[in-house]
């Protein structure tokens, strides 16, 4: 047996919630020695029986818990702000082998057009909208980490991810809503695309960035299909086990002008739908660099299953999370 000093030692920043959390599962299972860095406000107990060592303090104040200590990786999955990404690079130095950052594509300055990993990025400016805000700041926190770390640093740009855990209700809500029959809204067209990946394969990427020791920048997410494909394989997932309700499910596609002419907001206003013509491209990032570097996806209809068992699990989400109300569903049925 493997003595625990052998083994590779991993801290994550955050750790208790959706990637972070599936990234220390993950890591448990591959044999990393683990140690969270975080606030100890979210699941503080989740990873105790697995004997995780979980340091409390706070990237925007007190990282002395991080001091005089030393792992052979970092994960971030929590950097949001260049400020607190630049104190946590500064604090860990040279004292961490490699630092993974989970960053996102929408660092990219123009989603309207398919855009490689080289494509020009986001600045921050007075004046820009909360989603290109958040986009620009990552931009700038990628570059902190790749200006101190060269090719030690590992920049994971994940797109939608979906699966057990997930805190929004944009992939969960469908197979709920196959199950629950009646009136079914569908967005869009069926040959319109989406593009989405399992949060356990972007963890699975994560690590392997740390075995591989694979520097550079990558789209992590999953190949593009038709949304018609998409809910077909919900409508299967949930086909077993259909009530009478969901055998006289009524399904009516809504196109995109529509939607938008009733005011739905256009991105995820109708869970996986994108409506906006600047987002054109969000569901059709170019993922060949990481397909290249060996990114593999589970099926979907394991997604699908584990998702809904956990989404079941939980009794569903609260009802001013649910990513459409019965009540918006009816009112743009009822327009349309």
């Amino acid at each position: 047996m493997q003595n625990a000093s052998d083994r590779p030692s991993l801290l994550v920043l955050g750790g208790t919630r959706f990637v972070g959390r599936a990234v220390v599962e993950a890591a448990l299972a591959d044999g990393y020695r683990v140690t969270l860095f975080n606030r100890g406000l979210t699941d503080p107990g989740l990873f105790a029986e697995a004997g995780v060592e979980t340091l409390v303090g706070d990237r925007t104040g007190d990282l002395s818990a991080l001091e005089g200590r030393s792992w052979d990786a970092v994960i971030d999955v929590a950097g949001y702000l260049p400020e607190v990404v630049q104190r946590s690079v500064d604090v860990l130095g040279d004292r961490v082998g490699r630092y993974v950052f989970v960053s996102t594509i929408s660092v990219l300055a123009d989603l309207s057009t398919v855009q490689d990993e080289d494509g020009a990025v986001l600045e921050p400016a007075d004046g820009l909208p909360p989603v290109q805000l958040y986009g620009a700041n990552k931009a700038v926190c990628e570059r902190i980490v790749r200006d101190a770390y060269g090719d030690r640093a590992s920049i994971v740009r994940p797109g939608l991810i979906v699966g057990p855990h997930d805190p929004t209700d944009r992939f969960a809500y469908w197979p709920r809503r196959f199950r629950r029959g009646g009136r079914v809204l569908l967005p869009g067209d069926p040959a319109d695309p989406t593009q989405f990946i399992d949060v356990r394969d972007v963890a699975r990427w994560i690590l392997g960035c740390v075995a591989a020791q694979r520097g550079g920048t990558y789209h992590v997410t999953g190949r593009t299909m038709p949304i018609g494909s998409f809910l077909e394989a919900c409508r299967a997932a949930v086909g077993a086990s259909a009530t009478s309700a969901a055998s006289a499910t009524e399904e009516i596609w809504v196109g995109t002008e529509a939607l938008l002419k009733a005011g739905v907001t256009p991105w995820m206003g109708v869970p996986l739908w994108v409506g906006d013509p600047e987002f054109a491209a969000a569901n059709r990032t170019d993922i060949s660099r990481a397909l290249a570097a060996g990114l593999t996806f589970r099926p979907l209809a394991e997604t699908l299953a584990d998702t809904d068992a956990w989404d079941t699990l939980r009794g569903g989400p609260g009802a001013e999370k649910e990513g459409l109300t019965p009540a918006e569903e009816e009112r743009l049925l009822d327009a349309h």
